[in-house]
């Protein structure tokens, strides 16, 4: 059903909405989009998708009071026209000319702009960082791999350049929790419960750094909101590795044996230095991925489960599923025996 309720919020000047919000979310269906979808509709606010029905086109049947409108926003955002929400939710911005047809057609039309980002656009991955930290730009000399920072970065630029007090950037670190497309978390429980001898990667003291999914979803409700405005970095507390994979032990298995292989070895031993162990780096331009400075976002509110139900959930999930297809496990049971081969 169409929502032609004026907004509450003058375009141009701040909200803060403290009753239910009329929401457009760009995209939807897919891990971000599907916690956030799930927790506007919990919190009885009301939702319309705009994406092009092509992942998950059943998930949210108008019997869930989600209104879908199909289009392509690389093309077109006619099918929007004339409407009107508190808030827009780009889950799914990549390209900044994209962004910018989004922007300047709902510019007038939406009260906040809530732009998902990623800690990617920044630019110095080896030291700590919080949100003044120098962002990658696509006129710089980039390697590969810093192309989706750099775009990322560049989209956040017009978004608050075109919203202004009115835009809300979040930067996610590692998202983790149920409906994760990759297996980079769900593996570490799953690998834990199967027993035997684990290879955990690097040093106990190494840092590691997530959010799950779910509390990501309800800090971006609360830029809907209004009640934030701006920068800010949202992932978890960084945590040892070690605790990490204590953690995941004490739920699944004690009797599981942990086999620590450091960094050089499983660098010497041919493994990928970007996560080719789930959630391990090994690359040195890389050290401070895991230890971003959350601080900011903290202060303003950011809640933070605790691990143990992350892990739980993810594991239920996950075993639900069936693991993951073949193909897409994070390390496979051969891949983790040539490892620990070659580093015994």
């Amino acid at each position: 059903m169409q929502d032609t309720t004026a907004s509450r919020t003058s375009p141009g000047a701040p909200s803060r909405a403290s009753g239910p919000l009329s929401l457009l979310v760009l995209g939807g269906t897919r891990f971000v989009g599907r916690a956030l979808v799930e927790a506007a509709l919990a919190a009885g606010h009301r939702v319309t998708l705009f994406n092009r029905g092509r992942t998950a086109p059943g998930l949210f049947p108008a019997a869930t009071g989600v209104e879908t409108v199909l289009g392509d926003r690389t093309a077109d955002l006619s099918a929007l026209a004339g409407r009107r929400w508190d808030a827009v939710v780009d889950v799914a911005g990549y390209h900044p000319e994209v962004v910018r047809r989004a922007v300047d057609a709902l510019g007038a039309r939406t009260g906040r702009y809530v732009f998902v980002s990623s800690l990617s656009v920044l630019a110095d991955q080896a030291t700590v960082q919080d949100e003044d930290g120098q962002l990658l730009s696509l006129d710089g000399d980039l390697a590969p791999h810093q192309l989706y920072g750099a775009r990322k970065a560049a989209c956040e630029r017009v978004v608050l350049d075109g919203f202004g007090e009115r835009a809300d950037v979040v930067r996610p670190g590692l998202i983790v929790g149920p409906y994760d497309p990759t297996d980079r978390f769900a593996y570490w429980p799953r690998r834990f419960r199967r027993g035997g001898r684990v290879l955990l990667p690097g040093d106990p003291a190494d840092p590691a750094q997530f959010i799950d999914v779910r509390d990501l979803a309800q800090w971006i409700l609360g830029c809907a909101a209004g009640r934030r405005g701006g920068v800010y970095h949202v992932t978890g507390r960084p945590l040892p590795f070690g605790a990490f994979f204590a953690a995941c032990r004490a739920l699944v298995n004690p009797a599981a044996e942990p086999v620590w292989v450091g960094t050089e070895a499983l660098l010497r031993a041919g493994a990928e230095p970007w996560m080719g162990v789930p959630m391990w780096i090994g690359a040195p331009e890389c050290a401070a991925v895991n230890l971003v400075d959350t601080s900011r976002a903290l202060a303003a509110g950011l809640a933070l489960r605790p691990l143990a139900g992350t892990l739980a959930d993810t594991l239920a999930w996950d075993t639900a599923r069936g693991g993951p297809a073949p193909g897409e496990e994070g390390l496979t049971a051969a891949a983790e025996r040539r490892l620990l081969a070659a580093t015994a």
